[in-house]
């Protein structure tokens, strides 16, 4: 059995199938998500796709992750396109696949089981989450009350993220020494996934929202702190504790609806609500791709939806 510190390093239960197989098998699987995936969402992600894979397994009578063949991975791939959107059904193909071929690397199964599996047919050339008009991004920022740390909390996020394309995830592993001050303006430094660091400039808006946000709560003498804060509780006051995801996305749909915004948004809302809004107003793809920190363009284009508008205009034209 697996030593339970290399469990909690790797953040994952090793599966029935796993342990069966002998602990070369179990500290294997574990050193998969502790050493091959650095990205925790990915983790997560691959985690949960190969726990439920596994346990499937174990219910179609598979001994050990040893047996398992082609055809079982076939198989739970055309269950899984039953319940779940072809990019979905892909990740879960590609971490079944990533996890075997780890397993084979350290000689623990002869060949990759996934290898041959063709996952569902996918393609497309315009993202799904949500993006709103620069009114409506006005609208949310203005309605945004600034006489507490909390609201200028809120309203500087939200800024960066529409201003500098900025991931939640990267903004909110800011610290204050992130926002710094170069060829006399305010600058920005983001991490991106695959630790990739990215520094751009703030619009004249966004820096606006830092300073009053940096100034107003006093948080300026903590270089070394988050930029992004919880609030401490039973006060008033920011925390010494960054602000998790999941409370900048409450925080992003309580303000939505406070400020009559229909749209259900979320964080990764402002990012394509900024792209589409500077590809509107003349700039370029490929500029636009540097300011994200895209490696490629076409990532770029699934967050431009100047069609949009295009598309709405035509459907009017149905005249009846």
């Amino acid at each position: 059995m697996a030593d339970t510190r290399l469990v909690a390093a790797a953040g994952v239960p090793v599966p029935a199938l796993v342990v069966s197989a002998g602990e070369r098998a179990g500290i294997r699987f574990l050193e998969f998500f502790a050493s091959a995936i650095r990205n925790p969402h990915t983790r997560r992600a691959y985690a949960r796709a190969a726990g439920d894979f596994l346990t499937w397994c174990v219910g179609a009578g598979v001994p050990s992750i040893t047996t398992v063949q082609p055809l079982h991975v076939a198989a739970w791939i055309e269950l899984q396109t039953q319940t779940s959107s072809a990019p979905t059904v892909k990740q879960r193909l590609a971490a079944i696949r990533h996890l075997f071929d780890w397993l084979v690397t350290g000689q623990i199964i002869p060949h990759n089981p996934a290898a041959s599996v063709r996952g569902p047919s996918h393609t497309t050339t315009k993202g799904k989450t949500p993006v709103l008009d620069a009114t409506e991004a006005r609208q949310l920022l203005d309605s945004i009350d600034v006489t507490t740390p909390i609201g200028l909390r809120d309203r500087a996020l939200i800024a960066l993220m529409v201003f500098s394309f900025a991931r939640v995830g990267a903004a909110l592993a800011m610290r204050v020494d992130d926002v710094y001050v170069q060829q006399r303006r305010l600058w920005v430094r983001l991490r991106e996934k695959g630790g990739k660091q990215h520094a751009m400039p703030c619009h004249r808006t966004l820096e606006e929202h830092l300073h009053a946000y940096l100034d107003g709560t006093g948080i300026a003498g903590d270089p070394k702190g988050p930029l992004f804060r919880t609030i401490a509780r039973g006060t008033a006051r920011l925390s010494t504790t960054a602000l998790p995801q999941a409370n900048a996305y409450a925080m992003v749909c309580r303000r939505a609806r406070a400020a009559g915004i229909a749209t259900a948004i979320g964080n990764h809302t402002f990012r394509a609500t900024g792209i589409t809004a500077y590809l509107k107003n003349g700039g370029t793809l490929e500029n636009a791709a540097a300011m994200a920190n895209h490696a490629s363009t076409r990532t770029t284009q699934l967050y431009d939806r100047r069609r949009d508008d295009i598309s709405l205009d035509e459907v009017e034209r149905i005249q009846i």
